[in-house]
């Protein structure tokens, strides 16, 4: 970024100020995210990416503010870099957040290689990888599977409403699953004390995960714009200006060689899998290793590999950065396990849910993390049976398969498929909750908690949960909104 001129805007009718990096207070911290510190609420100096926000226009009308930000002029260079889009280019590029890239003339030098973050992890359990591939007698295939990204297109677009408060802190109602979150990154740009500072949700128009971490530059920008006008500011963002800046699910490529043989009754039986799993995380971390964590931690599905190794890493590209999405990770593992016994069930030539049948793990078994699968806790092949039979599912394929026969056009497909998925956070310390409890004197109950509603039915569970634990009716008891000065140091909602 060469020059930013903002004379225009600034002169134009209704417009109160343009606020860039420059007009934080003094001390105030640009740096933020929720792993490494690499990213800047308002670009200063450099831009890694197409949508990366550089300032923002306040007015008194949306339309004002709109045209505000159209008329500020912005120089740009050259790029350091020739731009990194897609996995494929960045792997060509050795570009990973890995710890490796300290290059002056990068566009991340001062961020995530400078701070030494690493996103490659390996995953191994059993016998050595290379000696099972070794052994005679097994079908082994090669291949790539590929998952694209996804857009989060909740209902409700990025919204917060910033308000300064008459002791010099300054309160902000975000639409976010982080109240935490946006709670310290706006302390921290603002340079205020934790106490001044209120972050507060009462529900959202949906997240589903898009809402965890990259609500917190919207709400700090919008709480710069306030603090500096001191008067109320309100920021939502045009679902194409959203779109266009907060990432979305992470795209996966997962090279792979796995091998399975016949046992002695011709049961088909998995020997030994080795993938490498690559995932675009932006140009910034965000929560990309973790994500990545999870993806590794499923890949295994609910199947039994005697011999399993499979490294991950992130890639780092020009593009927004991506972000927490339904699942975290674990869809795009699991999918791509499914692929693979769908193609070793293909050269093996036996149908895919014998495979699966033959190889899903019992009580007693370890998982590729250590985790074993308690007597009574395991439940999964049960339900397998029961559903195949409940479902009619070999009938209905019948069905389909006679339809398709007579349609040349139109086909019908049926599919079943285990999972196995890990509901806690596996950073341990996330794994707990607070809550304020008020009891009145005229029989009610007023709650705070520290998750937040989303449309998951939260705050009536939470009701429910007070009233059996205080014998009350459904009705006597009511949930205020989600805020850090009830609930302090909450955990995100996943």
């Amino acid at each position: 970024i060469l020059r930013i001129d903002a004379a225009a805007a600034r002169a134009m009718p209704g417009v109160a100020d343009v606020i860039f990096a420059s007009d934080l207070p003094p001390g105030g911290q640009n740096a933020l995210g929720p792993v490494a510190k690499d990213e800047e609420c308002f670009a200063d100096g450099h831009a890694s990416h197409v949508g990366q926000v550089i300032g923002v226009a306040v007015a008194d009308s949306i339309e004002a503010a709109r045209a505000a930000a159209e008329a500020v002029a912005v120089e740009y260079g050259d790029p350091w870099e020739p731009p990194i889009y897609t996995i494929d280019a960045a792997v060509a590029a050795g570009s990973f957040f890995d710890g490796t890239r300290g290059d002056e003339r990068t566009s991340w030098s001062r961020t995530g290689a400078a701070l030494g973050i690493t996103t490659a992890h390996d995953l191994e359990a059993g016998r050595d990888i290379d000696e099972a591939f070794a052994e005679e007698g097994l079908t082994v295939v090669s291949g790539e599977f590929r998952v694209g990204g996804q857009e989060h297109f909740y209902l409700e677009p990025m919204t917060c409403l910033a308000e300064p408060t008459d002791d010099g802190g300054i309160s902000v109602l975000s639409s976010t699953q982080g109240v935490d979150k946006t709670h310290k990154t706006v302390a921290r740009l603002l340079n205020l004390p934790a106490a001044k500072v209120v972050s507060k949700v009462r529900r959202m128009g949906g997240g589903f995960g898009g809402k965890e971490t990259r609500t917190a530059f919207v709400a700090a920008a919008c709480a710069a714009a306030a603090y500096k006008v001191n008067a109320p500011v309100r920021l939502a963002l045009r679902r194409d200006v959203d779109m266009g800046t907060t990432g979305g699910r992470h795209p996966f490529v997962v090279k792979y060689t796995a091998a399975a043989r016949r046992d002695g009754e011709g049961v088909p039986k998995l020997a030994a899998l080795k993938a490498q799993l690559y995932s675009n995380g932006g140009a910034f971390l965000d929560l990309s290793g973790p994500v990545m964590d999870r993806a590794l931690l499923h890949l295994d599905n609910c199947y039994r590999w005697p011999a399993f190794s499979a490294r991950g890493v992130v890639c780092r590209t020009h593009t927004p950065p991506n972000t927490a999405f339904r699942g975290f990770g674990g869809p795009q593992g699991l999918i791509a396990c499914e692929h693979i016994l769908e193609h070793l069930a293909t050269e093996l030539r036996v149908p895919p849910d014998a495979l699966r049948e033959a190889n899903m793990y019992a009580e007693g078994d370890a998982l590729p993390f250590g985790q074993v699968l308690c007597a009574g806790e395991w439940r999964v092949p049960r339900a397998w049976r029961e559903l195949r039979e409940g479902a009619e599912v070999e009938a209905r394929r019948e069905a389909a398969a006679a339809f398709n026969a007579a349609h040349r056009w139109r086909k019908r497909g049926v599919a079943m498929l285990p999972t196995k998925f890990g509901i806690n956070f596996t950073a341990k310390f996330m794994n707990q909750g607070g809550a304020l409890v008020h009891v009145y004197t005229d029989g009610t109950v007023l709650i705070t908690h520290g998750g937040t509603e989303m449309g998951q039915g939260l705050h009536t569970k939470v009701c429910q949960v007070a009233a059996k634990a205080f014998g009350v009716p459904l009705s006597a008891c009511h949930v205020a909104e989600s805020a850090s000065d009830k609930v302090a140091n909450s955990i995100p909602t996943a």
